[in-house]
């Protein structure tokens, strides 16, 4: 009996590209959620994300919901908006993006959208082709969740570095451990069933 293999990512790493020209592929892709676009002073990643890259960021992006709703804090989503910072020449666009408390996004005349996000989730299935975390932090994302090797990490921005920590800032009672528990217990649950547990775990820490 056939079996059907999910596709792997495709990315390739160009060098030598304008700022001009990243915005005009910017704009040509407009209508591909699927691709993403990393740029770091003239090195561009385009990354086409798969099955199994696109599974755990929406169950994360799930569990911050699910968490925030039952501790009632409140927030506001922008999934894959582009952050992009001209004078610093880099962009991105995260997994998943998230403002705590949800703060009113602004597009101005450059399409620069701020503030930044407080937090983004980055899935990691291949081994990018840029550097990251200096393009993130040059535009001031405040957390980042980066799930790699089916774990999860949490890191703060400090100064214009990322540390390591061991509880989200955006929602203190999570750790990488339970977050990544709850990865992997959505593997053998449905969706209702794994954010009524989620649910229910949230609610004794109120």
């Amino acid at each position: 009996m056939a079996t059907l293999t999910p596709p792997v990512e495709r990315q390739v790493l160009l060098h030598g590209v304008s700022w001009e020209t990243y915005e005009r592929l910017l704009n040509e892709h407009q209508r591909s959620p699927g691709t993403h676009f990393y740029f770091d002073e003239g090195e561009l990643e385009i990354m086409v994300v798969s099955l199994r890259h696109e599974e755990p960021n929406r169950d994360l992006a799930m569990l911050v919901q699910l968490v925030s709703i039952e501790l009632d804090i409140a927030f506001r989503q922008l999934g894959s908006t582009t952050f992009k910072r001209q004078r610093h020449q880099k962009g991105f666009e995260p997994d998943s993006a998230f403002f705590f408390p949800p703060k009113r996004a602004a597009e101005d005349a450059a399409g620069e959208v701020t503030p930044a996000p407080d937090l983004i989730i980055e899935v990691e299935i291949t081994t990018p082709a840029l550097e990251r975390f200096p393009i993130f932090a040059a535009v001031g994302v405040r957390e980042i969740w980066r799930y790699a090797d089916s774990r999860l990490t949490f890191y703060r921005l400090d100064g214009q570095q990322y540390v390591e920590i061991n509880s989200s800032i955006a929602l203190p009672p999570l750790t990488p451990t339970i977050a990544t528990r709850f990865l992997e217990e959505r593997s053998h649950m449905d969706s209702t069933e794994w954010a009524r547990h989620i649910r229910d775990w949230a609610r004794q820490l109120r």
